[in-house]
């Protein structure tokens, strides 16, 4: 039995007992839709996320719904669970999972499969969709990572693709009439395939070729499922709660947020996000004033953040800076935002007399060719002269984000982010003495690149865990500066979430056999097992290399072909040719 002081004996107890400011508390009927929003990471992460808040609170706007919260326990709390046989449970009313209607799971990053498949078992779920029975909960998932269900199309009875709220009011309305007048799983989920952004994998079926590639994608015989699934669409943004649950344990990012936009308008070829959202969304600024004064006010937090792609990029960001500084002044709040673009400095500096920090900026690549490729707008010139003119402003730590392993790259392309983040130390000492009034720190960091589909670079074979490694070593041995710190991604991890990314419904026994030889917390490097993921591929015999090292051709038929995301294939193609010009 779960009691105050066996949860004592935790690392971090208040991840587990609710109770936060402002959640929401309903009485529960037999006709109550319950809905548990799944957050397949630590209550601290999973905190931090915006879309968790918005649909928490999207959902509870309905009487005939109670949405809870439940994340992934941390290992000491799994052992706990299981040495006392108690089930997983949400942390609104202490409820088993096993007495909800829906479990919403939301794919934010591959390497969180496994805890998909942790919390389905803790709470005592089978984990297949065929295997469970009329007494369990609708197992459903969205997110990012669901543009491309395949790898994890056994264990999920339905995915949801788009914009929360475009559709989860449509599906919520079909339950409550299915609960009451009764009738099976089945019966339900071909009762939602009509509805935009609804695939429910078991209504179709898949045929390889020879080689491994996929031959057709189908409907089974007799399901009314439709060919082509269409992303769940928000027109214009309009929900947004005027209120924020404020954690017990500090999440990783403490700080009110207001969402500015959704979607971008730069088209990086390599951010799926820049693809998958469009097109661009704003809020109105007035709006975003009134919900920052409103969440600041309910909250308390001494921060807020201004959360989109490209926050410098909001159409009204001056005048939205400007009607925020009243209110943050006033209430001693700061400003943060999460990277800045060069160009946006001076309203930057506005935000700096609040609250002085870090710059941060993202080049992507060392150098101008690559930039190019990528299509990142942004030339070594408008770097140096935004940078000095960062130093100029009073900033004096950088950060700056690149991406190893891009399609076409050299080692030329390597120490080209050596040498380009020398120049920016250097740009440091054109300074005046007088001006240089603390030391300069540029930290530089190198993710590993890993294709994502509906991206022009889904077709682009990605570097191995060997080759990435070697550039990285390049990288490390060419920064000689003091001055720069340097930091990189494990290239292994970057391997294994390559596989997720482009896999098929082939790799539900990989992710299986990964689990039940204990993978979970892969996004963890204390707790990644690469060696373990290599005994589940060849386990279920498939390999890395075939969805992560390989390039596609043309012609090939993608797991994720049959979505309708917005953006054709054709677009995506031309923009991956014009990469390799």
């Amino acid at each position: 039995m779960i009691t105050q002081e066996s949860l004592l004996t935790l690392e971090k107890p208040g991840r587990y007992t609710g109770g936060e400011v402002n959640i929401i508390k309903k009485e529960i009927t037999p006709a109550t839709i319950r809905f548990a929003f799944c957050f397949p990471d630590v209550y601290e992460i999973g905190m931090s996320h915006l879309g968790l808040q918005i649909l928490y609170f999207f959902m509870n706007r309905r009487e005939d719904t109670y949405c809870e919260r439940v994340f992934m326990p941390w290992p000491d709390m799994v052992e706990f669970l299981r040495r006392e046989n108690e089930p997983l449970f949400a942390l609104e009313t202490g409820d088993a999972l096993g007495k909800f209607d829906f479990l919403g799971f939301t794919l934010q990053y591959e390497m969180s499969y496994t805890n998909v498949l942790a919390m389905l078992d803790l709470a005592g779920i089978p984990l297949r969709t065929s295997e469970r029975g009329e007494d369990t909960p609708l197992v459903c998932a969205g997110g990012p990572c669901a543009t491309n269900p395949e790898p994890m199309a056994d264990f999920i009875d339905f995915f949801y693709i788009g914009d929360g709220e475009a559709s989860l009011d449509k599906i919520l309305d079909r339950y409550a009439e299915h609960k009451k007048a009764g009738g099976t799983r089945l019966e339900f989920l071909r009762k939602i395939t009509d509805i935009a952004g609804v695939y429910v994998p078991a209504f179709y079926d898949v045929e390889y070729n020879p080689d491994g590639t996929i031959l057709m994608f189908l409907k089974k015989p007799l399901e009314a499922a439709p060919a082509v699934v269409r992303r769940a669409f928000l027109p214009t943004l309009e929900f947004f709660p005027e209120t924020l649950i404020v954690p017990l344990v500090e999440a990783t990012h403490a700080r009110a947020v207001i969402e500015l936009a959704r979607g971008c308008k730069r088209g990086c070829r390599f951010c799926q996000a820049g693809f998958i959202y469009r097109p661009l969304r704003e809020r109105g600024v007035e709006e975003l004033i009134a919900q920052a004064e409103k969440i600041l006010t309910n909250t308390g937090y001494e921060e807020i953040s201004l959360l989109s792609l490209s926050a410098c990029d909001y159409r009204h960001f001056g005048e939205l800076v400007d009607g925020l500084l009243e209110i943050c002044k006033k209430k001693r709040v700061n400003i943060s935002l999460p990277s800045t673009r060069l160009d946006a400095l001076d309203v930057v500096q506005k935000i700096k007399t609040v609250r002085s920090s870090s710059l941060t900026v993202a080049p992507e690549a060392g150098s101008q060719r690559l930039r190019d490729a990528i299509f990142k707008n942004l030339t070594e010139e408008e770097i140096l002269s935004g940078c000095f003119r960062a130093y100029k402003s009073g900033f004096d730590k950088l950060k700056l984000y690149f991406m190893s392993g891009l399609p076409g790259e050299t080692t030329e392309d390597s120490f080209a982010v050596a040498e380009l983040s020398e120049k920016i130390v250097e740009k440091y000492y054109e300074l005046s003495y007088e001006e240089r009034k603390r030391p300069v720190s540029v930290s530089v960091s190198t993710s590993c690149f890993v294709p994502k589909p509906f991206t022009p670079f889904q077709w682009a074979a990605q570097v191995t865990p060997e080759d990435f490694a070697a550039t990285q070593r390049e990288v490390k041995a060419s920064v000689r500066k003091k001055q720069i710190s340097y930091r990189y991604h494990d290239s292994k991890t970057a391997q294994i979430e390559g596989v997720m990314a482009r896999g098929d419904r082939r790799l539900g026994a990989a992710i299986e056999a990964a689990y039940r030889n204990g993978a979970i917390f892969d996004g963890w490097t204390e707790h990644f097992k690469y060696d373990v993921w290599l005994a589940a591929f060849e386990a279920a015999g498939v390999t890395a290399e075939f969805y992560a090292n390989r390039e596609r051709g043309a012609d090939e038929l993608l797991p994720w072909d049959f979505i309708d995301i917005g953006v054709s294939k054709e677009l995506l193609r031309r923009e991956w040719e014009r990469s390799n010009v």
